[in-house]
């Protein structure tokens, strides 16, 4: 089992991180895109039997209605989604993938389908599914994917050392800073990007039932913190989006809302996960040092 998977930096201890254009944030928005099963078990479904209906046609509104809400409000505020994708999408939803592609959007691999969590399969299979997820995107995008959220945030003990293996440089499950930090793995590069940090959708929304017009005073509460440090060293917010839940016609609006606030400061740099993980390894990134197996 291999621990120390990074270094332990209190906030206060750290030399100013400066973004592109002396940008106090670094934005990212970050649709999760996925598929589900009618005949395979939902996560935290609403009802142990199969089919089930209520929780699966909830999410394929998502992608059949939801997404191009969402694409239409990005848009208006100039804004290239990164996109959490189950690979399962490129062979059953390409009409999202070719819209993705119209507008420049960065794909990051999200499994195979929300279905299986990544430490349901078999250990030593662990490694071919990431690789598959990979290759099924490089074939759909164009471009092989950088980054990787596990479905559920959910890993095993090898599985940063797996994705580095596979080409991918940042992960988004380890939500613990508000900024990149370099990770431990045995070959290759990574870095968490900051990803939650308690403005998901699926969190305050659904499984909290905030009002949408709750959620879009947090997403601000939380950008204006960030904002407010970030004058001394930059930060990064992301808002984490699921179209099932914000594509809805009641709460899309509060969504474009929280938008046309952050975006009305000025020193906010509309960005992919990779222009932001990109950016730091060429100015900030140092090398951790070697992994603890122990």
């Amino acid at each position: 089992m291999a621990k120390d998977r990074y270094d332990y930096l209190p906030g206060g201890g750290r030399g100013a991180l400066k973004w592109p254009g002396e940008a106090r944030l670094a934005l990212w928005v970050c649709p999760n895109i996925e598929y589900f099963h009618i005949d395979k078990p939902l996560q935290a479904a609403s009802s142990p039997h199969l089919p089930d209906i209520q929780s699966y046609s909830l999410r394929d509104y998502g992608s059949r209605i939801g997404i191009f809400r969402i694409m239409d409000v990005l848009d208006k505020h100039g804004i290239r989604a990164s996109v959490l994708l189950n690979s399962d999408v490129c062979e059953h939803h390409p009409a999202i993938i070719e819209e993705g592609k119209k507008r420049r959007w960065e794909w990051l691999g999200h499994g195979i389908t929300n279905n299986l969590r990544l430490s349901q399969y078999p250990l030593e299979e662990e490694r071919s599914v990431i690789r598959k997820v990979r290759d099924t995107i490089t074939a759909a995008v164009g471009t092989a994917p950088k980054g990787w959220l596990g479905p559920g945030l959910a890993e095993t003990f090898n599985t940063p050392d797996h994705l580095a293996a596979e080409g991918f440089e940042y992960v988004c499950d380890w939500a613990c800073d508000d900024q990149p930090i370099p990770m431990r793995v045995r070959n290759g590069r990574m870095i968490a990007l900051p990803y939650q940090q308690g403005v998901n959708d699926i969190s305050l929304l659904l499984h909290s039932n905030q009002t949408p017009e709750a959620y879009r005073q947090q997403v601000c509460d939380q950008f204006d913190t960030l904002y407010k440090e970030g004058a001394e060293s930059g930060r990064v917010m992301a808002i984490p989006l699921h179209p099932f839940i914000t594509g809805l016609p009641y709460r899309i609006k509060y969504l474009d809302k929280a938008l046309d606030y952050i975006c009305s400061h000025d020193g906010v740099w509309r960005a992919t996960g990779w222009e932001i993980a990109d950016w730091y390894y060429q100015h900030y990134y140092k090398d951790p040092g070697p992994l603890d197996p122990q």
